[in-house]
């Protein structure tokens, strides 16, 4: 059988497609993989070939058509049994961090916008974007503390939970760690050590269309 195909935009900026794709890693499904370029006449074009949502990321499966990236994960745990924690409550858990990132921090995400090739940018802090990050490091802390005692993960093994977060890790090494205490110093150096989100990174840097404006990669 054809993998299912995982249509995504620019590596470098679009955050919620690295979502997707690693979440996909985490639970273990083997996908292909259909870049487009954002921010042009034929993404908006293109994009609609996949889903009338029109963004990415899209998940085609056969004939189904998950364009979401919760969602995505969320079908790619159903489909191997992979990608949440095993223990009840730290799935639990693991899930409204990865609910509240989905639907949050829209000060961080508007004057941080992920540019994973880029370092030592500089954005005045505002009160809203403190309190972002003062929220980023309490729930990093929480759930290192709780739940992290087996790994260097948010919940110990790497779970959706930190595919979730690693866009946001990326925009702490693009714009700077203030406000952040031990625990989650830590997590952002493991997070920009793990494996997976050193080869996105790494095709993140061989790209070369150079995108201006805000939060790409959700917006058509």
């Amino acid at each position: 059988m054809p993998k299912p195909l995982l249509v995504i935009g620019n590596r470098n900026y679009s955050s919620w497609s690295l979502r997707a794709w690693l979440a996909l890693g985490a639970a273990g499904l083997e996908c292909d993989t259909q870049l487009l370029v954002l921010d042009t006449p034929q993404f908006r074009t293109e994009v609609r070939r996949y889903s009338r949502a029109a963004r990415v990321p899209v998940l085609l499966d056969g004939e189904l058509c998950i364009w979401d990236s919760l969602a995505i994960a969320e079908y790619a745990a159903e489909r191997t049994g992979q990608g949440w924690p095993r223990a009840v409550k730290a799935r639990a858990v693991a899930r409204a961090v990865s609910a509240e990132m989905h639907s949050g921090f829209a000060t961080l995400r508007n004057l941080w916008p992920m540019n994973i090739r880029a370092r030592d940018r500089h954005v005045a802090a505002t009160p809203a974007l403190q309190a972002d990050i003062a929220r980023i490091d309490e729930l990093w802390t929480d759930c290192r503390t709780q739940y992290g005692a087996q790994g260097p993960w948010l919940f110990g093994e790497y779970s959706i939970a930190d595919a979730f977060f690693a866009p946001v890790v990326c925009r702490f090494a693009t714009y700077g760690t203030v406000g952040l205490g031990p625990a989650s110093l830590d997590y952002v150096a493991a997070t920009l050590a793990g494996s997976a989100l050193r080869e996105w990174s790494a095709m993140a840097a061989a790209e070369t269309a150079v995108i201006e404006h805000e939060e790409v990669g959700r917006v058509p």
